[in-house]
C-alpha cells in the first residue's frame, strides 16, 4: 500500500515554512470543507488535508515524519528511537478519550467595596452594578443562532479526536489528537449566534444585591455564591467575592467592636463637672463629666459601639477626655485665677465653697464671651 506524502496532499515543498503550510491548509479547507463541498470525495480529501496539517504544523512531529519518510525511501531502516517509542505510547495514554464539553463553570470575580463606619454599626444593604459576563439573551447560552442547533463534527464523528498512524520500531502505532475542525468538542456550530459569536455569553452590566453584615471590618470578604462570571455555553456562574474597606470617620475611630472618640472639655467644666450630649453613630449619648476629671481619662458608655459580627451584643463607646486650658485671659479672668490660687489649700484636694464660687464665675465669664 502506497504511503501518502503529506507535502503532496497540501501542495507545498518539503522545505516550506510553517506560514506556507498554514496558508495551504486554510485554502484547501475552505475549498473542501463539508459545509461548502458536500461530496464524498471532498470529505475524504478534507480528512487527508487535516491529517497532513496536524503532522506538519507540529515541529516535532514534522521532524519525525521527515526522518521516517527519508528512511523509507533511502536506507530502509527505521529512524525512530526508543525515546520516540516511549513518547508515542505515553502521549497516546494521556490523550483525552472523548470530546470535551463546551459548557464550563464561569470564573470567580473579586470586587472591592467601601462602607461608612456608621453602616457597620448595624449592617447595611447595597445594590452594586458590576460589569461581568452574563448568559446571552438571544440564544440563552446555546451558542447557535435561534432556529439552528449544534451539529456533530463530520471529521471526527463526534469523538473530538483524530487518529493517525505513527511509524516506530514496533511498527505502526495509532495515536490520537484533538480534532482541528471542532477543536476537540466533537461538535460544530454551523450558524453561531450573532450576539455572542457562539460563546453563549456576553459582557454586560447587571445589579447585585448584597447584605453587608454588622461588625464587618477592613480586609474581610463577603462571599456571594453564583454571582460571578457566567460560564461558556450556558455553564453555571462562578462566585463573587466582595473585599470590604471601612471608610474614615471624622469623629469616631474603631478598636475591634469599640468606638473611640475624643471629647474636649473646658477647664472650668473639668473642675466643677458637667453633662455633655455627644452625637454618636446611632443617636445622642449623654456623657457625665465628673468634677476633677483629668486629661486622658476614658469615660465608657456600655453597649453603644459596633454590633458583634457573630451576634451577641455590641461593643462600647469609649470617650477620651481632653481638658482645654485657656491661653488668653483678660485682666478680670486673670484676677479670678490669681484669687483662686491664693485661696487654694496646699494639701486638701477638695474645693471649698469659696473656690467653687470663683470657678463658677470664671465659667460664666467664658460662656458669655
Amino acid at each position: 500500500m502506497a504511503t501518502t506524502d503529506h507535502y503532496e496532499v497540501l501542495g507545498v515543498a518539503r522545505d516550506a515554512s510553517p506560514e506556507d503550510i498554514k496558508k495551504a491548509y486554510r485554502r484547501l479547507a475552505r475549498e473542501l470543507h463539508p459545509d461548502v463541498n458536500p461530496s464524498d470525495d471532498a470529505a475524504e480529501r478534507f480528512k487527508s488535508v487535516t491529517h497532513a496539517y496536524d503532522v506538519l504544523s507540529d515541529p516535532q512531529q514534522r521532524q519525525r515524519y521527515d526522518l521516517g519518510d527519508s528512511a523509507s525511501f533511502g536506507s530502509g531502516a527505521f529512524s525512530g528511537g526508543f525515546g520516540d517509542i516511549f513518547e508515542t505510547f505515553f502521549n497516546a495514554a494521556q490523550r483525552q478519550s472523548g470530546p470535551r464539553s463546551r459548557t464550563e463553570r464561569g470564573q470567580d470575580a473579586l470586587l472591592r467595596i467601601e462602607v461608612d463606619l456608621d453602616e457597620v454599626v448595624f449592617g447595611t444593604s447595597r445594590d452594586l452594578e458590576i460589569d461581568t459576563a452574563v448568559r446571552c439573551s438571544t440564544c440563552d447560552g446555546a451558542c447557535a443562532a435561534p432556529g439552528t442547533s449544534i451539529q456533530t463534527c463530520d471529521i471526527c464523528r463526534g469523538t473530538g479526536q483524530i487518529q493517525r498512524s505513527v511509524r516506530s520500531l514496533l511498527g505502526n502505532v495509532m495515536t490520537s489528537s484533538p480534532c482541528g475542525t471542532c477543536r476537540g468538542f466533537g461538535t460544530v456550530i454551523p450558524s453561531p449566534c450573532v450576539t455572542c459569536a457562539g460563546q453563549g455569553r456576553v459582557r454586560a452590566k447587571r445589579k447585585v444585591g448584597v447584605d453587608v453584615p454588622a461588625g464587618v471590618d477592613t480586609g474581610m470578604r463577603i462571599h456571594l455564591p453564583g454571582e460571578g462570571e457566567a460560564g461558556p455555553a450556558g455553564g453555571p456562574n462562578g462566585d463573587l467575592y466582595l473585599e470590604v474597606k471601612v471608610g474614615h470617620h471624622d469623629v469616631f475611630s474603631r478598636s475591634n467592636d469599640d468606638l473611640l472618640a475624643t471629647l474636649e472639655v473646658q477647664m472650668t467644666d473639668a473642675v466643677l463637672g458637667t453633662k455633655v450630649t455627644l452625637a454618636s453613630l446611632d443617636g445622642d449619648v449623654e456623657i457625665d463629666i465628673k468634677p476633677g476629671v483629668q486629661s486622658a481619662e476614658v469615660i465608657t458608655v456600655k453597649e453603644r459601639g459596633i454590633t458583634h459580627l457573630r451576634g451577641g451584643g455590641r461593643g462600647d463607646l469609649k470617650v477620651g477626655v481632653q481638658v482645654i486650658t485657656p491661653v488668653r485671659l483678660n485682666s478680670k479672668e486673670k484676677a479670678i485665677f490669681e484669687q483662686f490660687a491664693q485661696s487654694r489649700p496646699p494639701i486638701k484636694p477638695e474645693f471649698s465653697t469659696f473656690q467653687q464660687g470663683l470657678f463658677a464665675k470664671l465659667r460664666d465669664r467664658f460662656l458669655n464671651l
